[in-house]
């Protein structure tokens, strides 16, 4: 058997994030993970650029039951925290248009920073290790594939269910309910949704298709990019509004958030213009939306000019290209999720540590806890931040 002071259970973000603090305090530290390679999801984050953090990281940004859980650690390592570390490694970064942060170059300069931060702390790191069992006394003894190993403190960092093929899993929950932790439902989040009937025919006409729309569900909107597929919608705009629609909503779509369409066709109308509709609509939207949409909602005018269109009928054109209501079938679930919505409640652990209330040894970061943040860098941020939590306190 062999001892440590602290292991930790995922080597994905907040897992190493916390190996590498823990080992600054002259801990000795052991990662363990089943995956076969460390940081599978930091090296196909932001395709392949790894959006690490964000500019502007608030509590805002994040979807919790305790919406003020999240306040402690993101105070105490902020993005300016792992911004100055990356710097430290001369990563080249550049700032999108949400304040969100990409490698210049590619995701493994996160990781390899990560990995430099642990090695240089003597951090042990075991992949292809498959725990079979746990067991707690005065100390935490696991059994493996790899052995039997000892620690005073267990770190349990081993995400969500989000992305399978990634190493995600319900190992975590498992761990969190054999303590007896609260587990709350867990749902797929910040995913593209799916369409079914005429709908879907629909989105597989316009696959490839990508605009900025305002999308509404649940009294929450973003004005992002929507993207149509084969198999129903995604884009920022939709992965967005993905953590706050259920099943059984409507969203509502407005193709065109920065016009006042109604304004402008009322007032060529009174032009007497004699253009037809879609043509005055093919300078904002792309042609083949337009066709599909003028199926929809005014085929029986279609080649009519703008001048002969009643004043009601305009009216009710332009409302549906505002507030466009689309009741999505589901969500394309945890095999393209980017997170987890859910998992083990806040209640249960100690926001200035991370760790359990019952148990002040075992800690839980990262995306297994009920913290998901928005997209654009805040995930990242939370695995940051609740990592190194963790890590100043085992």
């Amino acid at each position: 058997m062999k001892n440590f002071d602290v292991i930790i259970i995922g080597a994905g973000a907040s897992g190493l994030m916390c190996a590498a603090i823990a080992g600054q305090r002259k801990h000795k530290v052991l990662v363990i993970d089943r995956a076969n390679k460390v940081g599978k999801k930091i090296l196909m984050s932001g395709g392949g650029r790894c959006n690490f953090t964000n500019l502007d990281v608030t509590a805002d940004s994040y979807i919790s039951s305790n919406p003020h859980f999240c306040k402690s650690a993101l105070k105490q390592y902020t993005q300016w925290d792992f911004i100055a570390l990356i710097e430290q490694y001369n990563i080249a970064y550049h700032e999108r248009k949400h304040g969100e942060l990409f490698c210049d170059d590619d995701a493994k300069d996160i990781l390899n920073c990560l990995l430099a931060e642990c090695e240089a702390v003597g951090v042990e790191i075991k992949t292809h290790c498959e725990i079979t069992e746990i067991d707690h006394q005065q100390s935490y003894t696991l059994q493996s594939s790899q052995g039997q190993f000892k620690a005073k403190s267990l770190v349990v960092a081993t995400g969500g269910l989000s992305i399978p093929t990634l190493g995600g899993s319900g190992f975590g929950y498992q761990i969190a309910k054999q303590f007896g932790l609260k587990v709350l439902p867990t749902r797929a989040g910040l995913v593209p949704l799916t369409l079914s009937g005429w709908m879907n025919d629909f989105s597989k006409k316009l696959s490839g298709i990508a605009l900025e729309v305002k999308l509404s569900s649940q009294n929450t909107d973003f004005t992002e990019n929507l993207l149509f597929t084969h198999r129903g919608l995604s884009g920022p705009a939709i992965l967005q509004i993905s953590n706050f629609w259920q099943v059984g909503n409507n969203i509502s779509i407005n193709l065109l958030p920065n016009i006042d369409l109604h304004d402008q066709l009322h007032s060529l109308k009174q032009q007497k213009s004699k253009l037809l509709l879609r043509n005055i609509l093919s300078q904002y939207l792309p042609k083949n939306l337009i066709k599909q949409l003028e199926n929809l909602w005014w085929k029986e005018n279609s080649d009519k000019p703008l001048i002969e269109f009643s004043d009601q009928l305009l009216t009710d054109v332009c409302h549906h290209f505002k507030n466009w209501q689309i009741k999505p079938s589901g969500t394309e679930g945890y095999r393209t999720a980017e997170v987890t919505l859910g998992g083990i409640d806040t209640q249960e652990l100690s926001s200035k540590t991370m760790a359990s209330k019952q148990y002040p040894s075992l800690f839980f970061i990262g995306e297994v806890v009920d913290v998901t943040g928005y997209l654009g860098g805040f995930n990242f941020q939370w695995a940051w931040s609740s990592g190194y939590v963790a890590g100043k306190n085992v």
